[in-house]
């Protein structure tokens, strides 16, 4: 059990949230795209949002700024967050706009708000669950998404809803969050793209 927790943290990680929120919003758009679209989307934020943190993940860890890469405590936490919210804001100011999708963009936005939410917990020492945060973002997002595009896709909705429970259960069996955290990450990550809807729907 211990290890398939692990592992399910590991594929859900908050890292992932926003390269699988983005091609989850190309597979799902009826819009047409082309390939210079697709690509000039995927691979700047691919960089950004999982390349670029591990470096900067394994930069902090040789300085002894984080004692691993889970960054357990409180103080830990602020530093891949202050650089999580500085990239996905140069997503949102750079990427997106040459690119322009307005989907990609609020979807970038609610992100942004989601991760802003977090850190301003931390500093009141709380400590918010960043992977549930991740999983209601992209629950959210498919949602937005079957609503703006008319499309069923409660196959995705469904699955993204078990991969919750999956991912909640495995932090609480590894001691790594309580039922709390749980709660108020996945609520965050949920109202974050909520707050969207009436400026795309």
């Amino acid at each position: 059990m211990k290890g398939f927790s692990k592992l399910a943290s590991s594929i859900f990680h908050p890292l992932f949230t926003p390269i699988i929120g983005t091609l989850c919003y190309f597979k799902i758009t009826p819009q047409y795209y082309t390939a210079n679209l697709f690509m000039g989307n995927i691979l700047p934020i691919l960089i950004l949002t999982v390349i670029v943190p591990l470096v900067c993940y394994i930069i902090l860890r040789s300085v002894g700024a984080i004692s691993s890469f889970s960054a357990p405590s409180l103080e830990e936490r602020k530093y891949p967050l202050y650089i999580s919210l500085g990239l996905l804001l140069l997503i949102v100011y750079k990427v997106i706009p040459n690119n322009y999708s307005k989907e990609l963009f609020f979807f970038f936005l609610g992100l942004v708000a989601a991760t802003f939410s977090t850190l301003l917990l931390l500093f009141m020492r709380f400590k918010s669950s960043m992977h549930l945060m991740g999983l209601g973002t992209l629950t959210m997002l498919l949602i937005n998404l079957s609503v703006h595009f008319e499309v069923n896709i409660i196959f995705a909705i469904a699955t993204a809803i078990i991969c919750t429970g999956i991912v909640a259960t495995s932090r609480l069996y590894l001691k790594a969050n309580s039922s709390s955290e749980i709660i108020v990450g996945f609520l965050i990550g949920l109202v974050s793209q909520f707050i969207t809807i009436k400026y795309w729907l």
